[in-house]
């Protein structure tokens, strides 16, 4: 059964940004550890105060002044007519946020090696970064209104993804804006979890490797939620792995809070529904980290089944396939659910099967974590760290 968990509202996400409550003593001892430095973004409009040094082609801009705070203004030294296709290109530290103004055209820095797909926001690219001679990941972003521009706020959630440091997050290196265009610049990894099962079909049946994949998830996710940061699209194709240590890292991170929970590829293909949480499919503008513990939950029935469990095709096929195997949510188990936006009481009203049955070689102590994660009601879905800590973990041993 599921137990009720404290789920931290202070990382509440909708369309919109929501207020934050900082009641959850456990988000504000992580948010005091792990605390988020805040990135200044320079916009087109305040291109025209950069000193005049910076306008030479080829060289560096000067320091910029000193950080002030919200109510004090810097008086430019002086000012320029900027060229258009000056590109300014976000550098964040962990101390500080520097910005420097690259005339010319920073592609002489990354030589596009080959195109390597189209992923949920744009073209990716394998490319070698010139300086270091570094194989990087080349991320083109898709913009819904490309006439309108690269919006600040989308530069603002992504400059601060450059703060996330940890060994189960794909590093985010750079971040490069033109007036229409937003290139991010990733570690390179070639192998992802779902190409990893489709080659190896006995990947099932080494349960270790089973369970430190998903110890990794898990620690990334857990990393990221104390952060205040969800991702709201994971699926294997986001899972990415170290051939060499089978480390697993997480990619794409944040992506959703800055471009909006993704409907098509850049190719207008549709995003997968398979691992989206219920709330979400039920019209859900409130919402918070479980809906990541749920596609983990998925992820993880997935990796031991060796098939997707819930593979809908359209938004209602998704939700009574769901319903099939939890059984149909009602006021008693999922309180609130009536009053979903997209909740219909003319819903088929299946019973919930024993998920030892639907996921037949996967352990007791497996079968508890999953149930704890695949629960309906977000509020009572067991969190990340929680799920770290237990017992399925005991015998984790070494963790990439």
């Amino acid at each position: 059964m599921c137990q009720p968990v404290a789920t931290p509202s202070s990382v509440v996400v909708s369309q919109g940004l929501l207020p934050c409550d900082t009641s959850s003593s456990m988000m504000q001892a992580e948010a005091q550890q792990f605390p988020l430095p805040i990135a200044t973004v320079v916009t087109d409009s305040a291109l025209s105060s950069v000193p005049a040094a910076a306008a030479v082609l080829g060289s560096p801009a000067p320091p910029l002044p000193a950080a002030t705070t919200a109510t004090e203004s810097v008086t430019p030294v002086a000012t320029v007519d900027q060229p258009r296709h000056c590109l300014l290109r976000i550098i964040c530290s962990t101390s500080d946020s520097e910005f420097q103004l690259l005339c010319g055209g920073w592609m002489d820095q990354y030589e596009k090696v080959e195109k390597i797909g189209e992923g949920t926001y744009g073209v990716v690219y394998k490319a070698r970064d010139r300086i270091t001679n570094e194989t990087i990941a080349l991320k083109k972003i898709r913009l819904e209104q490309e006439d309108e521009g690269v919006p600040s706020t989308a530069i603002r959630e992504i400059s601060l993804l450059k703060e996330m440091q940890h060994g189960n997050i794909v590093r985010l290196q750079d971040v490069v804006h033109s007036e229409k265009r937003l290139y991010l610049v990733f570690e390179y990894l070639d192998l992802d979890l779902k190409k990893h099962m489709d080659s190896c079909p006995d990947f099932a049946k080494d349960p270790r490797l089973v369970k430190t994949f998903l110890y990794q998830i898990l620690r990334g996710i857990a990393y990221c939620h104390s952060h205040r940061v969800l991702h709201r699209d994971l699926k294997p194709q986001n899972l990415l792995i170290d051939r060499r240590t089978n480390a697993l890292k997480l990619a794409d991170f944040g992506l959703a809070r800055a471009f909006g929970i993704p409907v098509r590829t850049f190719t207008h293909e549709v995003v997968t529904l398979w691992y989206r949480a219920p709330e979400i499919l039920l019209g859900s503008r409130h919402y918070s980290t479980p809906v990541d513990v749920w596609s983990v939950g998925c992820i993880f029935a997935e990796m031991v089944n060796q098939r997707p469990l819930f593979p809908g095709d359209s938004e209602i096929d998704e939700l009574f396939k769901i319903f099939r195997v939890m059984g149909t949510p009602n006021e008693d188990t999922w309180p609130g659910v009536n009053s979903m936006p997209d909740f219909k009481s003319a819903f088929p009203k299946w019973p919930s099967k024993e998920l030892a049955t639907v996921v037949p070689n996967l352990d007791p102590a497996g079968i508890d974590l999953l149930s704890k994660m695949l629960c309906m009601d977000p509020s009572r879905r067991i969190t990340a760290r929680s799920a770290l800590e237990h017992e399925y973990f005991k015998d984790i041993g070494f963790v990439p």
